[in-house]
């Protein structure tokens, strides 16, 4: 095709849709767009589609600067995830599948409570799942994401939902309908060959960056469905776990799922965008998704990734030996646990259950009196939290890089 057609296209806002591509162009300078596409521009993926075909994915129309990757690339402290961050993940991931959850039930599970009723099931199964793969020695294999899987979800299910025993996956077909998406999941007895493919491409260096590769499991993930029930939890577990192994440990103090649900149709329009054009184009490009997460979590992510001036105060009074190790340990907690939520000493004493009463209560008057925690009295009551604007469901990655970079 001319140079000059496919410049317009490649360019047009919606170089994504090929519908609209179709539209605006003809059929016949589409069908030469995406066979360039193919031929020079498509980075073929070691994954395949239903047919057996390559997914292939756009680098060039994909945007994602060093910026927003640094906002993962942190290490943390003692923590192995941020209970207010992983708080919010847990309530919108179950919320993202219309499971109602609430905010006091799932606190209380993540600092060790049993669950009560089926929802709290869910809750207490993510919490599980996080726990195990916030442990790096818990490696991505096929018996792991079984092992996953029961932990977060299987455990939980109504017996026509579980698994049958010796089987990892479903054992017959799976049809999603709802939120615009109509989708069959990939016939279950070609689930185990598939999902090792995916295994062994999670395991491989492919070139591609690993954000973006993180992206494509997830999407890849929900694509083939291996589940009755669960598989969008599990989708968005498996990327938190990828991130993990690689060492982006600093996903399990961010949200994702709360980005996700803030903009849930946008997701699942993601979903739709892809099938639709794969019934244009006969190849599965997942761009659209990838763009989808990138615009709608990392973006915004890095938003909030500002330092604030109560951090610069910490650092200066960790190098000037005004705080003590376990007074360090004690401000980490608050800003994973709570953010700038209100606590009270007897609910930092319990949650954090590593230091007596009196520790809790020098520590909160000390941070007082220095200007990292303010108060509220309600009646014969006392609340603390932390003096300004870091994000409510805790620190960001720039913000921990801040207090971090001295120790």
């Amino acid at each position: 095709m001319e140079l000059k057609t496919f410049t317009e296209m490649f360019s047009d806002k919606n170089a994504l849709d090929f519908n609209k591509l179709k539209y605006k162009f003809g059929e016949t300078n589409l069908a030469g767009y995406l066979n360039t596409l193919d031929d020079s521009f498509y980075h073929k993926l070691a994954l395949l589609d239903f047919k057996g075909k390559p997914i292939v994915v756009l680098p060039a129309k994909i945007n994602l600067t060093a910026q927003l990757i640094k906002a993962l690339a942190v290490s943390y402290s003692s923590q192995k995830y941020g209970i207010q961050a992983m708080e919010d993940e847990i309530i919108s991931t179950l919320s993202i599948e219309q499971i109602q959850s609430s905010r006091e039930s799932v606190r209380r599970i993540l600092n060790g409570g049993a669950p009560e009723t089926s929802d709290e099931n869910k809750a207490y199964g993510i919490k599980r799942g996080l726990d195990f793969i916030a442990e790096p020695a818990n490696k991505i294999t096929e018996e792991n994401l079984y092992r996953l899987y029961m932990l977060a979800v299987g455990d939980f299910l109504d017996e026509e939902d579980r698994l049958i025993p010796e089987h990892k996956y479903r054992h017959d077909e799976v049809y999603v309908v709802g939120q615009d998406i109509e989708h069959q999941g990939i016939s279950h007895q070609l689930l185990p060959k598939y999902i090792v493919t995916m295994i062994n491409y999670i395991l491989m260096d492919d070139g591609l960056d690993q954000v973006i590769k993180s992206i494509i499991i997830h999407y890849y993930f929900a694509y083939l469905h291996p589940y009755f029930d669960g598989n969008g939890r599990m989708a968005r577990l498996l990327q938190l776990w990828y991130l993990v192994q690689i060492g982006y440990t600093s996903s399990l103090f961010i949200p994702f799922s709360a980005f996700i649900n803030d903009t849930k149709g946008l997701y699942y329009k993601a979903f739709t965008l892809i099938s639709n054009n794969s019934k244009v184009s006969e190849s599965l490009d997942v761009t659209p998704f990838v763009n989808c997460f990138i615009v709608n979590v990392l973006t915004k992510l890095q938003k909030k990734a500002e330092p604030t001036n109560v951090l610069k105060e910490f650092n200066n009074l960790l190098q000037t030996g005004q705080i003590t190790a376990k007074e360090k340990e004690l401000f980490h907690y608050v800003l994973s646990a709570y953010g700038t939520n209100e606590f009270s000493t007897k609910q930092l004493e319990k949650d954090y259950k590593n230091a007596a009463y009196a520790t809790i209560r020098t520590f909160v008057l000390k941070l007082e009196s220095k200007g990292l925690l303010s108060s509220q009295n309600y009646g014969n009551r006392v609340r603390y939290r932390v003096q300004d604007g870091s994000p409510r469901w805790g620190l960001t990655p720039t913000q921990w890089e801040t207090i971090l970079a001295i120790t």
